[in-house]
């Protein structure tokens, strides 16, 4: 592991890129369990705009973009390059009301996205999340940049 992803792994209070794949789940998700009560007002934030649904769209794209270049480059193909709108678009369906059973659906959603990336970076050794195949970070570097993810819901808030 080389010095800045030590910095960036104690920063965060994690010690694999494994566990902060899963503390940023955990607290996206601590974050979302109070947006039952969201007022229905976007928050605009660094010159867009976010929701609840968002925020939760914003995460799983997040992991399921990263997934498929980490899962593409093990095994030697060019990773596809992703069409999301990311967070420059906001979808009608990202006004609505966060409701009790949307977030159960995020749990389930995002908490089974965190366990495939724990799987999978726990299968791989340390030379492999520092010395990955393919162009692009490490992936270590990656989970690195997965913990940013926060960033949507941080930008949503705690509702009270």
């Amino acid at each position: 592991m080389n010095d800045s992803s030590r910095e960036r792994l104690t920063e965060t209070g994690t010690d694999t890129p494994a566990a902060a794949v899963v503390a940023m789940v955990d607290h996206v998700l601590d974050l979302a369990a109070t947006w039952t009560a969201w007022d229905g007002k976007p928050a605009h934030v660094d010159d867009r705009v976010y929701t609840p649904h968002k925020a939760i769209r914003r995460v799983a794209d997040h992991l399921i973009d990263h997934l498929a270049e980490l899962e593409a480059r093990l095994v030697g193909e060019e990773p596809q390059p992703d069409h999301w709108h990311a967070s420059a678009s906001t979808t009608e369906a990202d006004l609505a009301p966060f409701t009790p059973e949307d977030l159960d659906e995020a749990r389930s959603r995002l908490t089974r996205l965190a366990r495939i990336w724990a799987n999978r970076l726990g299968t791989l050794t340390e030379g492999q999340l520092d010395d990955s195949p393919g162009d692009g970070w490490s992936f270590r570097r990656l989970a690195e940049h997965l913990e940013e993810s926060t960033y949507y819901a941080d930008a949503v808030g705690r509702s009270a």
